[in-house]
């Protein structure tokens, strides 16, 4: 339907000629720019209905752990079995500082949600059977967890934006024991409508992005670069990851894309990360919450995580 309704914007209505660059990228910037708010809105307002039957004291004990360490895993496991992807960050980031929850704690869950569920593990199963799928989800996780505590040791609580933790005081301010259900139906749509009026325009330069690099982008682009025959094919892979914007279902069929033309696992699975984990929509997004000294940490680390393990797989496999 999404699909039928941005072919007729871009062929009928505008007249483009169908295969066109322009053609491919605005039909693109069209149908994602649809597809990606409706699945934000619907994703806050469950999150907001789910987040009301767990109250911030519940979820603090089951992720503070008195060992971060253990938090850390604990979180990077919940993000496997947990539907959620990367447009998902700023809901699920408010909720998890509203809860006290440690902050490292925090970005085990949100690197883990995107990265890796149980959808991807399934897929690649049935494409590249269990080993492969059993490496990206161990990978996936340490990823996880290294980053969220090395993120959590260096104390960086006070580069997230302050209005965040306003809204952590005001919920506890406002707590409710028991609501009914129409009552958290009426809250989740309140917290819906004021996520989406403060991350509207940062989510369509995303999606512009993505559009231009869909549309004007050769498809053999990442294979000519970042071939087995470049020792940099691994950094390279996760840069051009990077601006694009998928979950780890979607970013599947590119993946055996790549390695039918000859790609290595380990520079596969860094583009994957780099995608799912890394993207510059959900940077974007995230920038919303994390002033720009947390938000250039949390990239940093994550990068050369992603290109260790990529490395480190080409060497074994």
């Amino acid at each position: 339907m999404l699909k039928g309704f941005s072919h007729y914007v871009v062929y009928a209505l505008f007249g483009l000629e169908q295969g066109t660059r322009l053609a491919d990228a605005l039909n693109f910037f069209i149908y994602d720019t649809i597809k990606i708010f409706l699945l934000l809105s619907v994703i806050i307002f469950i999150v907001s209905i789910i987040r009301s039957y767990f109250p911030p004291e519940r979820t603090k004990r089951i992720l503070s752990h008195k060992k971060e360490f253990i938090g850390s895993i604990l979180a990077a496991l919940l993000g496997v079995v947990t539907p959620f992807c990367s447009c998902s960050a700023v809901p699920l980031f408010i909720g998890f500082v509203e809860a006290g929850v440690p902050l490292g704690v925090t970005f085990s869950f949100l690197i883990s949600s995107p990265m890796v569920n149980e959808v991807a593990l399934v897929l690649l199963w049935g494409l590249f059977g269990w080993k492969i799928a059993v490496i990206y989800m161990a990978t996936g996780l340490l990823a996880a967890i290294a980053a969220g505590m090395v993120i959590g040791r260096l104390k960086l609580e006070k580069w997230v934006e302050e209005y965040v933790y306003k809204i952590h005081s005001l919920g506890a301010a406002q707590e409710i024991a028991r609501q009914t259900f129409k009552e958290r139906l009426v809250s989740a749509r309140w917290s819906t409508a004021d996520i989406l009026k403060r991350v509207w325009l940062y989510v369509i330069i995303a999606i512009g992005i993505g559009g231009f690099i869909h549309g004007y982008v050769p498809e053999d682009f990442l294979v000519r670069y970042a071939g087995p025959q470049n020792p940099f094919g691994v950094p390279i892979s996760v840069a051009l990851g990077v601006p694009l914007y998928s979950n780890a279902a979607g970013v599947i069929p590119i993946v055996y894309a790549l390695m039918e033309k000859g790609m290595s696992m380990g520079t596969v699975l860094a583009f994957m990360m780099a995608v799912t984990a890394l993207s510059l929509p959900e940077m974007i997004i995230l920038r919303k919450v994390l002033k720009i000294k947390l938000l250039a940490v949390f990239v940093g680390i994550m990068t050369v995580t992603i290109i260790g393990v990529g490395y480190l797989f080409n060497a074994i496999m």
